[in-house]
C-alpha cells in the first residue's frame, strides 16, 4: 500500500539509494557477464594480443572481453543498456541533491555525468574492431570527463563522512591505478615485455571496479530521497550544506575560499578566454621567428644579415619615450590587432616578407604585453590577471604542439596542405582582440609611494630576461627536456608521448604555485631548488635528468608572476627592454654553443650547454635579488595576493581544461603502429640515408609531410635522417621524427641530443630496435660529428645499422679521425652491417678507401656510381639486391638514396649487375618514380635503378 503524506496520496514510493544499486548491479552483469562468457567460449583468443598469447598471457583485458567477441560483446552491451536507465536517473538525483541558487558548480557536473553516460554508450557500441578512431575518441572522452566529475562529486558532497571516505579512497584508487596501467602498457607497446599485457589487464580491471564503485557510494547520499518523487530531508532547495561549502566556509580567507566561493559569469569567462589566446598569439609568434630567421643562415651557410630580425624583441626600449608609452598604453585596444600580423604571415610565399612580417608581429607583441604589464601596475586583479594570460598562453602553446605533433599549426611555415590552421588560428585571434578591446583603458600613470622600497631595475630586468629564455629554450615543447635525456635503445626515460604531459603538468603546477605562494616561490631557498634541477637536467639523462626538468618547469613558471610583479614598479623600457636584450644574449649563446664553426667567436662558447644553463640561472638569481626588495615593503606584501580573488577560478579552470587536453592528446598520440615492413614476405629490408635540412623545405614550409609522402612511396623499412636536430630555439623546439614514427609506424631513435652540441642523426625503422649507442666522433677543430649504431631484428636476424655525419670539408683532420673512429667501429661488430652516411668524399679517394676498406670490412653499394660526394650506403655481410636515387623535389637540397638488401641470404661475391627483368617482384623499386615521377621526385643520375646478383 502506498504511503500517504499531507500533500495527497502517493501512488508509489522508493528510495533513492535502490537507483545507486540498480545502477551498480547491472554495470557489474554487464562486466562479469561479458569475463565469464569470454572466459569460458574463446579464453585462448581474448588472451592473445599482438605480441603473446597464452601461457605468456593469461587474463583477458577489458577491451578484449567485452568487444572483440560474440556472444560477449552482447551480453555486455545488452546489461549496459539496461545500465543506461539508472544511470540517467543516478545524474538526475544528483543535481537535484547538489544544486542551490546561484551554484554553477552543480550543473556543470550534471552535465559532465550526462556526458559520460552517453560517450559509454559510443566505446560500447562502436568497438574497436568496428572503428578503432571513433572507439578511442569515446573512450578518451569518458576517460577526460572522468576527472571533472570525480573532484565534482567530491566538491558536491553532502556533509556524510562515510560517504565522503568513501569516495576519497575510490578516487585516490582509481587515479593512482593509472600510473601502473599507464607503465606496464608502455612495458608490453614499446618493450614487448612477455606478460605485461595480462598485469595491466588487471589494472585496468580495477579501473571499472573503482569507477563503478564511485557512483555507488551514492546510496549512502540518496536515502534521503524518496521516489514519489519527494524530498523528506530538504537537502534539493539548498537547505543542507555540502561538504563544498563548510569548506569554504571555514576557508574564506585563504586561497580556496576566494577561488571557488563565487558564482560563474560567462563574459568574465570569454574575456579570460580572449586574454589567454592573446597570451597564445604573443608566444606563437615569438617561437616562430627564430626558425624563420633560421632559413636564411641555412641556406647561405653563414651569416645571412638576416639574423637581426631577432633585436625587434627589444622594441620596449622605446618605451623611454613618454609620449610612446602614453600612446601604446592609452591605445592597447588598437595594438592588440597589430601581433595578429604574424598569424597572417602565411599568406605571404616569399620567405623574406615573411620573416619581416613576423618579426613586426613579434616586436608589437612585445612591446604591447610590456606596456601593459606597466600600465596595470596600479590594478592588482588586472595585473594579475594579464600575468595569467602571459603565463597559460605559453602553456596552451606548448599543449597546441604537443597535439600537433610538435608544430604549432598558426606558424608561418604551415599551411593548409601540411597541417596548419593558419585560418582558424587567425579567426580566433580576431575574436579574442576585439573581446579583449571592449576592457576599458588605463592611464598608465604613476602610483607608487615615494617611500616604498625598488629593487634594481637592470637586475630585475635581467632576471625576467633569464626567465624569459629559460621558458623559450625549454618549456616552449613538451619534448625538448625529454630529448636532453634521451640515451637510445632499450628506452630507460621518458618519451616524448605519453611523457610530454607530465611537462605540461610541472608547468601549469608551477604557475599555480607561484600565483598563490609569490614569497615561497620567489625565495633564494627556491632558487637553490631551481638551480639543482637545472644542474641535473644539464649533467644526467634517462629518469633522473627528466625529474630535474620537471624541477625547472616547475621554478620557471612558479617565478614568472613573481618578476614580472616586480618589474612593473620599474620603468618598462629599464626592465622589459633589458628583458629582451638579455633574450637576445642568451638566444645568440644559445645557437653559437653549437654553430660555433659558422660565427664569430664562436670556439669562446663551443660545446657549453653548461656554460648557458649556468649564465641562465644566475641571471634568474639577479631577479630574484631585486624582486625581493622590490616585494619586501608593506606596502607590496599583497602585490600578488595570496588570497585568490574571484578571477582566479576562471584561469584553474583553463589550465585544468588544457591538463585535460594535453591527457587526451597523450592517449590518442601513444604509438598502437602496425610496424611490418614492406615486404615481409620476401624478407627484403630497403635502407635510405636523406639530409633532410631541420624539416624546412626550399620554400620555408615545415616539410614532415612530404618527407612522409616519399618515404612510405619508396617502401624504406629503415631510413637514416641527418641534420636533423630540431629542439633548439632556432629550430622551433620541434621534433620532427615522432611525427614520421607516428605517421610511417616506425620506431624511432634521435640523437645525440641537444645538450651535445650536433647538427642531429635520426633513425627510423620498421623493424624494433634491439639497442642503439650515440657517438660523438672525434672532432678537434669543427663541427662534432653525430653518430647512432643501433642493432635491429630483421626477421628474427640481428643486424647492425649505423647513421653517421661526417665534419666539414674545410677540417680535413676532423674527418681523418672520424674515418679511423668509424671504421674501427663497423669492423667491431661481428653482425652484418649497413653504413647510411654523409661522408663528404669522392668514391675510390682519400678516406673513402678506410671506409670501405678491410679494417671496417665494409662495400660500396655500387662502386661505380662516380657522382657522390655526401651520401654513400655500405654494407657487409649482407645480400645487396638493388640500388637507387630519388630526388628530392624543393624539400631540401640532398637527394634521397635507397639500398635494397635480402635477409638470410649470403653476401655476393662480386658485383654482377642485371637487369629488372630478373629481379622477383618484392624486390623492384617502385615504378612510381620512373620517367618523369610524381611531385617532383624521379630516379634520376642513372635514371632507373641498378639491381644486383
Amino acid at each position: 500500500m502506498a504511503p500517504k503524506f499531507r500533500d495527497g496520496d502517493a501512488v508509489v514510493s522508493l528510495n533513492g539509494k535502490w537507483i545507486s544499486h540498480a545502477h551498480t548491479l547491472f554495470a557489474a552483469i554487464a562486466f562479469i557477464g561479458a569475463f565469464v562468457v569470454g572466459v569460458q567460449l574463446h579464453f585462448h583468443k581474448i588472451v592473445q594480443n599482438e605480441h603473446f598469447g597464452y601461457p605468456d598471457e593469461w587474463f583477458p583485458s577489458v577491451s578484449a572481453t567485452i568487444g572483440d567477441r560474440y556472444p560477449e560483446r552482447s551480453v555486455f552491451q545488452v546489461f549496459i543498456a539496461i545500465t543506461s536507465g539508472p544511470r540517467f536517473a543516478l545524474v538526475f538525483l544528483w543535481y537535484l541533491m547538489t544544486a542551490r541558487p546561484g551554484s554553477t558548480l552543480p550543473k556543470v557536473v550534471a552535465f559532465t555525468g550526462l556526458f559520460r553516460t552517453l560517450t559509454c554508450g559510443g566505446w560500447t557500441y562502436v568497438t574497436s574492431t568496428d572503428d578503432h578512431d571513433w572507439h578511442d575518441i569515446f573512450m578518451i572522452s569518458y576517460l577526460v570527463a572522468t576527472l571533472p566529475w570525480t573532484l565534482g562529486c567530491l566538491a558536491l558532497s553532502p556533509a556524510n563522512r562515510r560517504a565522503v571516505r568513501y569516495r576519497k579512497i575510490l578516487a585516490s584508487l582509481f587515479f593512482g591505478t593509472l600510473v601502473p596501467l599507464i607503465y606496464y602498457f608502455i612495458q608490453h607497446k614499446v618493450h614487448k615485455v612477455a606478460g605485461a599485457y595480462t598485469k595491466y589487464a588487471f589494472f585496468e580491471w580495477s579501473l571499472i571496479v573503482f569507477d563503478v564503485g564511485f557512483d555507488a557510494v551514492t546510496a549512502l547520499d540518496f536515502d534521503a530521497f524518496e521516489l514519489v518523487v519527494r524530498d523528506v530531508k530538504g537537502v534539493s532547495r539548498g537547505q543542507l550544506k555540502t561538504t563544498a561549502d563548510k569548506v569554504i566556509e571555514k576557508e574564506k580567507d585563504k586561497p580556496i575560499g576566494n577561488t571557488f566561493g563565487t558564482g560563474f559569469s560567462w563574459p568574465e569567462a570569454f574575456d579570460v578566454a580572449a586574454d589567454i589566446y592573446n597570451g597564445f598569439v604573443f608566444w606563437s609568434n615569438y617561437t616562430a621567428m627564430p626558425l624563420l630567421v633560421w632559413y636564411f643562415p641555412l641556406w647561405h651557410m653563414g651569416i645571412s644579415g638576416y639574423e637581426a630580425v631577432i633585436v625587434t624583441t627589444v622594441s620596449p626600449l622605446i618605451l623611454a619615450i613618454p609620449s610612446i608609452r602614453s600612446l601604446v598604453i592609452r591605445n592597447r585596444a588598437v595594438f592588440q590587432f597589430l601581433p595578429l600580423t604574424g598569424l597572417m604571415a602565411f599568406l605571404v610565399r616569399d620567405p623574406v616578407y615573411r620573416l619581416f612580417i613576423s618579426g613586426f608581429a613579434v616586436a608589437m607583441g612585445c612591446l604591447i604585453w610590456s606596456a601593459t604589464f606597466y600600465g596595470e601596475r596600479a590594478l592588482n586583479v588586472r595585473l594579475e590577471s594579464r600575468i595569467s594570460a602571459f603565463a597559460i598562453g605559453l602553456i596552451m602553446s606548448s599543449v597546441a604542439k604537443f597535439a600537433f605533433q610538435t608544430n604549432n599549426p598558426v606558424w608561418p611555415t604551415m599551411n593548409a596542405e601540411n597541417g596548419g590552421w593558419n585560418k582558424f588560428g587567425l579567426f580566433l585571434g580576431i575574436l579574442a582582440a576585439i573581446r579583449s578591446a571592449r576592457q576599458p583603458a588605463v592611464s598608465g600613470g604613476d602610483y607608487y609611494p615615494p617611500a616604498g622600497k625598488k629593487g634594481s631595475a637592470i637586475l630585475a630586468g635581467i632576471g625576467l630576461g633569464g626567465v624569459i629564455f629559460g621558458l623559450h629554450s625549454l618549456l616552449s615543447d613538451s619534448s625538448t627536456m625529454i630529448s636532453w635525456v634521451w640515451e637510445g635503445f632499450p628506452i630507460r626515460g621518458p618519451i616524448q608521448v605519453p611523457h610530454g604531459a607530465l611537462t605540461i603538468f610541472a608547468m601549469s603546477a608551477g604557475y599555480l604555485f607561484g600565483l598563490y605562494y609569490p614569497r615561497l616561490a620567489g625565495s633564494w631557498t627556491a632558487f637553490g631548488i631551481g638551480s639543482l634541477g637545472a644542474a641535473v637536467l644539464t649533467c644526467y639523462s634517462h629518469w633522473f635528468g627528466f625529474y630535474g626538468g620537471l624541477t625547472i618547469a616547475f621554478y620557471l613558471m612558479a617565478i614568472t608572476p613573481v618578476f614580472i610583479a616586480s618589474a612593473v614598479h620599474h620603468s618598462p623600457a629599464s626592465t622589459f627592454g633589458t628583458a629582451f636584450s638579455v633574450w637576445v644574449f642568451l638566444c645568440l649563446f644559445h645557437v653559437w654553443v653549437v654553430a660555433y664553426a659558422f660565427v664569430p667567436g664562436g670556439p669562446l662558447v663551443r660545446e657549453h650547454t653548461d656554460w648557458l644553463m649556468t649564465v641562465t640561472m644566475l641571471f634568474v638569481g639577479a631577479g630574484v635579488f631585486s624582486s625581493s626588495v622590490t616585494n619586501s615593503g608593506p606596502s607590496k606584501k599583497n602585490f600578488i595576493n595570496p588570497n585568490s580573488r574571484r578571477q582566479r577560478s576562471y584561469y584553474i579552470y583553463a589550465l585544468a581544461i588544457l591538463q585535460l587536453l594535453a591527457v587526451a592528446v597523450a592517449y590518442l598520440r601513444f604509438p598502437t603502429n602496425d610496424y611490418t615492413p614492406y615486404h615481409k614476405e620476401d624478407k627484403v629490408a630497403t635502407a635510405g640515408i636523406w639530409t633532410i635540412h631541420f624539416s624546412l623545405d626550399n620554400d620555408m614550409w615545415s616539410s614532415e609531410r612530404r618527407m612522409i609522402n616519399l618515404i612510405r612511396e619508396a617502401e624504406l623499412d629503415v631510413v637514416g635522417l641527418l641534420e636533423s636536430d630540431t629542439q633548439r630555439i632556432i629550430m622551433g623546439n620541434r621534433d620532427f621524427t615522432a611525427v614520421l614514427a607516428e605517421e610511417l609506424g616506425m620506431y624511432v631513435d634521435y640523437g645525440p641530443g641537444p645538450n651535445k652540441h650536433t647538427w642531429g642523426a635520426a633513425l627510423l625503422s620498421k623493424f624494433p630496435i634491439l639497442n642503439s649507442t650515440h657517438h660523438l666522433l672525434p672532432s678537434p677543430v669543427g663541427e662534432l660529428a653525430p653518430a647512432i649504431h643501433a642493432t635491429l631484428d630483421m626477421y628474427g636476424e640481428a643486424v647492425d645499422v649505423v647513421v653517421f655525419h661526417s665534419g666539414q670539408e674545410e677540417d680535413p683532420e676532423d674527418r681523418r679521425l672520424q674515418t679511423e673512429y668509424l671504421s674501427k667501429l663497423m669492423g667491431s661488430s661481428p653482425r652484418p652491417l649497413i653504413l647510411l652516411s654523409y661522408l663528404v668524399t669522392k668514391p675510390l679517394e682519400g678516406n673513402y678507401n678506410t671506409y670501405v676498406s678491410d679494417v671496417s670490412g665494409m662495400k660500396d653499394i655500387d662502386s661505380t656510381d662516380w657522382d657522390r660526394w655526401c651520401e654513400y650506403i655500405l654494407y657487409k655481410k649482407l645480400k645487396r639486391t638493388g640500388y637507387a636515387r630519388i630526388s628530392r623535389s624543393t624539400i631540401t637540397d640532398t637527394e634521397l638514396q635507397v639500398g635494397k638488401f635480402v635477409i638470410g641470404q649470403p653476401e655476393s661475391e662480386e658485383e654482377i649487375r642485371i637487369p629488372e627483368e630478373m629481379v622477383p617482384e618484392g624486390q623492384r623499386f617502385p615504378a612510381l618514380f620512373r620517367g618523369e615521377g610524381v611531385r617532383g621526385h624521379r630516379y634520376h643520375v642513372f635514371d632507373e635503378p641498378r639491381y644486383f646478383q
